[in-house]
């Protein structure tokens, strides 16, 4: 029975991933000036600059059936079986429009909150497709996705507070809204959620601490891990941090940088710089040392 893998735009995963991997990725919606887009199809620079003019921006989940046409086609091309895996559904309601299609497909379909975004997610999906490409069975697909979900991180830090308040993605970050313009914070998605971890006084600074805990967290898994920076209109800053863990972090198997899309973009704001940490479950560092496993 082949097991086919669904995600959605929020992934990020690069377009020769998804092609080469086989993955569907369901878009969601950027509403800009009163004007509904898919994220696909809307420019992250358009959505930074959208948000410096105070523009309004708002992001919308995909429709059930949306899914649900996604997975029908799935099943016509001869899929026995689908993984779906998504956004946090702590901050948006992606995850549900998801598993109500699923009640309804042709074929079965696990539906995976993954408690994250970006590539935390998105390389969890790719170990996901490659299970499956090797012919596993869809509980085996969905304990290559899990596993890889289960030790990741993301670490970030963004220009200004003021584009998560608005959007209401604030969580445990509320107790910084009092000094936001003194400071620079550093968040991270904990449990699904927004959660403040430290503030500091200087972008410089909060991306030093960042990189400094990625270290630490890749230390204390003893495995390879795979790292994304990702940013929004700060690529240059973005290379940089690439490049210094390229250099420092023997573990890192692959560092991609990879600019945020419009969905959370919107949430963030222009200038954020995150680290999404991926530690592969079944690799150990140093090699033939006595790592996790999955």
């Amino acid at each position: 029975m082949s097991v086919r893998i669904v995600t959605d735009s929020t992934a990020y995963l690069p377009d020769d991933v998804v092609r080469r991997h086989g993955i569907e990725v369901v878009p969601l919606h950027v509403i800009v000036g009163g004007k509904d887009r898919v994220e696909s199809d809307i420019r992250p620079e358009e959505v930074a600059e959208a948000l410096r003019s105070y523009t309004v921006v708002t992001t919308s989940r995909p429709t059930p059936q949306a899914f649900a046409a996604t997975y029908r086609r799935l099943a016509e091309e001869g899929a026995g079986a689908v993984v779906s895996v998504h956004l946090s559904g702590a901050m948006s309601g992606t995850v549900e429009a998801a598993r109500l299609a699923a009640a309804e497909a042709p074929v079965p379909v696990e539906v995976i909150d993954s408690q994250t975004l970006g590539m935390a997610m998105g390389f969890a999906v790719v170990s996901g497709a490659e299970a499956a490409a090797g012919g596993a069975a869809t509980e085996d697909v969905s304990r290559a996705v899990t596993g890889r979900l289960g030790r990741t991180d993301v670490l970030f830090y963004v220009h200004t507070l003021e584009h998560l308040r608005r959007g209401g993605r604030m969580g445990a970050a509320a107790a910084l809204l009092g000094s936001a313009l003194a400071i620079k914070p550093i968040l991270a998605v904990r449990g699904g959620r927004i959660v403040a971890l430290e503030k500091v006084r200087t972008s410089a600074r909060a991306i030093a601490r960042i990189e400094a805990m990625v270290h630490e967290h890749v230390a204390a898994t003893g495995l390879a891990v795979d790292l994304a920076v990702h940013h929004l209109a700060a690529a240059e800053r973005a290379e940089s941090v690439a490049e210094r863990l390229r250099t420092s972090l023997a573990q890192a198997a692959e560092v991609l940088v990879v600019e945020l899309g419009a969905v959370v973009g919107a949430h963030v704001g222009p200038g954020t710089v995150a680290i999404a940490v991926s530690p592969r479950p079944d690799v150990p560092w140093p090699p033939g040392g006595a790592g996790a496993t999955a």
